[in-house]
């Protein structure tokens, strides 16, 4: 018994986040003569209860793991638009979202309803899952490259370090006790990891992934294990509300870089910035109480807006899957699945107003001759937005040996597809 419960704590830190409100916070980073400033805050999840590991997608595109009817699932935010979509619905809880380096797909550690816990892949152009690493209970991670995860696996009470390699379906240990915080070290094939070996003092180490080759890089701040580069001479880390960096062969400790409690942030835990160094994504605790009362309006008005962005991500979340389960059979070749997802009139235009076809019975002469004489035929999504009843998706499309991309514009009546047009 207490080793399921420490499992559930080292993991998941569920229990611990129940009882505060974490926001994810966006930061534009500015770095001159060594001196950092973050400007243009944004509180990107806004939502009660728990939000939390953040990672970039890519420089519009951000993950966490939010908290939806009582379960912990995969949000993606999209910077440009401010708007934000449910990435995955599955039975089970995620955590830790990461981008898979090279492919078009996600990780995350997920927590099944019966108890079991693992890393898995999930497409991002259908949504698909697949479990990474068997037999292994992965806590936190981080990828060196497409092939090769450094996680930390829960054994017994202690959180452990290994290196997997998905191509030899091989896993090896490193390092014993060690911290949640990985990352890739900036223009190296180095991961960073947190020693928590001597209790006294934890340490910044570097690992090599291919020969298990470790180094001290420094130490924390006493008790404080989340860390994230800002490139490779220059770590951030948080304290309170007290936003740290140090820049190695510099700085000789720690140097305060700006206090974010102006920012409603309480408590810094997580830390991640992009490629460039030019973002910076915090998840930290919220301070509810030193807010003045709110008035009967402000209470009602915020009860409103709930209600509308509840409303608008369950309609972007119901479209999207109406999109993908034709993308789907469309992937398949599945003609009766793919033409049950249109109207009986439904009209297909080149942009702007260019009829190609009109009519299912149409439609369905012209994709059976389509799916006959591409044999490789495969589309995926590289991004899709919702705005009203439409859904653009843009997508990349292997026919016959070639490439090509395009952009399909979707309209949805009455949950079936009345209108596309395309792009390219």
């Amino acid at each position: 018994m207490k080793r399921l419960f420490i499992t559930a704590i080292l993991a998941l830190s569920t229990c611990a986040f129940t009882q505060t409100n974490t926001d994810i916070h966006l930061f534009d980073v500015n770095t001159q003569n060594n001196k950092i400033s973050v400007t243009n805050h944004k509180n990107i999840s806004k939502s009660e209860g728990y939000d939390n590991q953040p990672s970039f997608l890519n420089d519009e595109k951000i993950l966490y793991a939010s908290t939806r009817n009582g379960q912990t699932d995969i949000m993606q935010y999209f910077d440009n638009y401010g708007s934000k979509v449910w990435l995955n619905f599955t039975e089970g809880g995620e955590y830790s979202p990461l981008k898979i380096p090279n492919k078009n797909a996600v990780s995350a550690v997920r927590l099944d309803k019966d108890g079991k816990q693992r890393l898995y892949s999930y497409s991002l152009s259908n949504g698909e899952s697949t479990e990474l690493i068997e037999d292994l209970v992965v806590a936190y991670y981080t990828w060196s490259d497409e092939n090769t995860i450094v996680s930390a696996i829960i054994e017994g009470d202690d959180l452990n370090l290994y290196v997997t390699d998905l191509a030899e379906e091989k896993s090896r240990k490193y390092a014993i006790k060690v911290g949640r915080s990985f990352h890739k070290i900036p223009n190296s094939n180095l991961v960073s990891f947190i020693s928590k070996k001597n209790e006294k003092q934890w340490q910044i180490k570097s690992l090599d992934p291919i020969t298990g080759e470790t180094r001290i890089i420094a130490n924390t701040m006493p008790g404080i294990e989340d860390i994230c580069w800002l490139n490779s001479k220059t770590l951030l880390s948080g304290k309170d509300s007290m936003l740290y960096k140090l820049t190695l062969k510099s700085d000789n400790n720690w140097k305060k870089v700006t206090d974010l409690s102006s920012n409603g942030i309480t408590k810094i835990t997580r830390l991640v910035t992009n490629s460039s160094g030019s973002k910076l994504l915090i998840a930290g605790d919220v301070n509810q109480t030193s807010k003045p009362d709110k008035t009967l309006a402000e209470i009602e008005q915020a009860k409103t807006n709930k209600k509308i962005e509840e409303e608008y991500l369950a309609n972007t979340t119901r479209l999207s899957a109406i999109i993908q389960k034709q993308l789907d059979a469309y992937n398949s070749k599945d003609v009766n699945a793919f033409i049950g997802a249109f109207t009986e009139d439904v009209k297909l235009y080149n942009y702007p107003s260019t009829l190609l076809s009109e009519g299912k019975d149409q439609m369905r002469k012209d994709y059976i001759a389509w799916f006959n004489r591409t044999p490789d035929l495969k589309a995926s999504v590289n991004q899709r937005i919702v705005i009203g009843n439409k859904v653009i998706d843009e997508e990349q499309v292997i026919a016959n040996g070639k490439i090509f991309n395009t952009v399909a514009i979707y309209e949805v009546t009455n949950g079936l597809i009345s209108k596309v047009t395309f792009m390219q």
